[in-house]
């Protein structure tokens, strides 16, 4: 499968094992069954050697046996939805009693420099930005409750909202503002995004925030040279302070997004257990329900496609 994440063992004594899974979309979800869970699903998965690169790594967890800390970061999955991160993050916290929980904003090389290893391995810096496009509010992206996108304010008087299916526009730089200046407005944006941006050219000031993982997170400021570069990592409620026409409109994020996120947890742990050789729902070609195929290997419901270091 194509959705792939790697995930980093570091054992007591402080060495550590990779293992990588072709099942990203939604790991999030697999931390909810807690530690020993998760360990058992990694026989048969070691990768020794294989980085997934800022590109290809759509996910990625981190297990510290010794320290008890349980790094991750997704590009999907509930917990870069603006209505469930929150009861996202407290469900892990009580699966993993004891243990640090932390939000990975610069994904696969904040994996490898926890664990002592040069980030530049896995950066793709000679790689074309892609420019995200910018959305009209009538586009069909934005339907539905989690649309996701990427709000962009501009003082206290337009609004844009980009598709959240490409590069951060921040990473564009100054020339993010030239592409503004005929871009669709929004008027008030009340939609659950899970990005955004607030611009103040007359102070040359901007913050921005995520809830998925963005290459070269923290290096944001250098490409803006001139300004005042503030990363609320998260807290999008400071972009609601900042700017006048951005506010999502008003969601449960307590017992009911809860109940959303183990409803969806339970749903991903059928098609694991569907997907395990032998099911009889999956058949001699390697079909698994939805459409998912299984080439290669399987291990409790991670399935990972045979593919080669490149």
């Amino acid at each position: 499968m194509g959705d792939r994440a790697n995930v980093i063992v570091v054992r007591g004594n402080g060495t550590h094992e990779l293992y990588r899974t072709g099942w990203a979309v939604g790991i999030d979800l697999d931390l909810l069954e807690g530690p020993a869970p998760v360990l058992a699903m990694l026989p048969g998965l070691r990768q020794d050697g294989w980085w997934l690169d800022d590109t290809m790594a759509q996910g990625g967890i981190l297990l510290d046996l010794g320290r008890k800390v349980l790094l991750f970061f997704a590009w999907e999955g509930p917990s870069t939805e603006l209505r469930h991160r929150a009861a996202m993050f407290e469900l892990i916290r009580a699966a993993w009693p004891g243990w640090e929980v932390r939000w990975l904003y610069d994904g696969p090389a904040e994996l490898r420099e926890y664990v002592g290893l040069d980030p530049e391995y896995v950066r793709c810096r000679d790689s074309d930005l892609s420019l995200a496009p910018l959305l009209a509010p009538d586009e069909e992206d934005l339907a539905g409750p989690d649309p996701g996108g990427v709000v962009i304010t501009v003082s206290t008087g337009r609004c844009h909202v980009a598709s959240d299916a490409f590069d951060h526009p921040v990473r564009e730089g100054a020339a993010l503002l030239d592409r503004l200046a005929d871009a669709p407005g929004h008027g008030d944006c009340d939609l659950h995004v899970n990005s955004g941006i607030h611009l103040d050219p007359e102070r040359r000031h901007l913050g921005w925030w995520s809830l998925y993982s963005s290459p070269q997170a923290y290096q944001v400021p250098e490409l803006w040279p001139g300004w005042t570069v503030e990363f609320w990592q998260d807290d999008w409620e400071r972009h609601v302070g900042a700017s006048d026409r951005f506010s999502p409109a008003a969601f449960d994020a307590g017992e009911g997004a809860r109940a959303a996120v183990l409803t969806e947890a339970g749903e991903r742990r059928a098609v694991r257990a569907q997907s395990r050789p032998g099911h009889p729902s999956t058949d001699r070609t390697g079909l698994i329900p939805g459409g998912m195929t299984s080439t290669g290997l399987v291990m409790d419901g991670w399935p990972t496609s045979r593919i080669q270091a490149q």
